[in-house]
């Protein structure tokens, strides 16, 4: 039996299927060829069970034995550690992954994600605010641009960065955010083409289908 198991709801509604963050997850696990169990939580109830492991009432959290993490970026690097398939076994190497999960998470999703809950909640674009959403993600991935239009990969080889690299620039690009990003676009494009990617949307998509069932019975 493994050890590690990823916790995720047991239902959600159809809208945010295939964006769900235990995709992240799923991902890194099916690359690294590490078994694991997918766990449920309740989408309705978020009681003290749910917080107990994520405090803000979100999904996922992994256990590893009796060690519990939350927040996608900290069970990501926690599974570098298990597998030179997900880090770079080099000192420089570990230095430019970890760093770029970091970028990932700090300096492009912080400004992706008021953009894509804009798009995703059909806010008005002709306001004050959301020019300045626009603005800040444009001059993101303005800078982004040349770095990826460089390398393959953020760290040199596939890493955890680019698992929450690409998965946060994939949701921008699901609401054409990156038209005028062709290398940042070609970045998404390389990294979901991966057959660990697909397996994990797949699981993912599955997963939720499966409660679609359970729950008209």
């Amino acid at each position: 039996m493994t050890d590690l198991t990823l916790t995720t709801f047991n239902w959600v509604p159809e809208p945010p299927r295939g964006l769900v963050r235990d995709l992240r997850v799923r991902w890194a696990l099916e690359e690294a060829a590490l078994p694991y169990r997918v766990a449920s939580t309740p989408f309705d109830d978020r009681g003290p069970a749910h917080l107990a492991h994520q405090p803000f009432g979100q999904v996922p959290w992994l256990t590893d034995g009796d060690i519990s993490i939350f927040e996608t970026g900290a069970i990501l690097l926690h599974l570098g550690e298990r597998s030179d398939k997900l880090m770079p076994t080099d000192p420089r190497g570990r230095t430019e992954a970890t760093k770029w999960v970091f970028a990932a998470l700090n300096s492009v999703e912080m400004a992706s994600l008021p953009w894509t809950m804009s798009k995703f909640m059909g806010h008005p674009t002709d306001t004050a605010a959301w020019k300045f959403v626009d603005d800040f993600l444009k001059l993101r991935l303005k800078r982004l641009e040349p770095v990826l239009g460089s390398r393959e990969w953020l760290a040199g080889s596939f890493s955890v960065a680019d698992i929450l690299m690409a998965d946060v620039l994939r949701v921008v690009d699901k609401f054409d955010g990156l038209a005028d990003s062709p290398a940042c676009r070609a970045y998404v494009a390389r990294a979901t083409a991966r057959p660990a990617f697909a397996k994990a949307h797949a699981d993912q998509m599955a997963h939720f289908a499966a409660a679609d069932t359970a729950r008209r019975t």
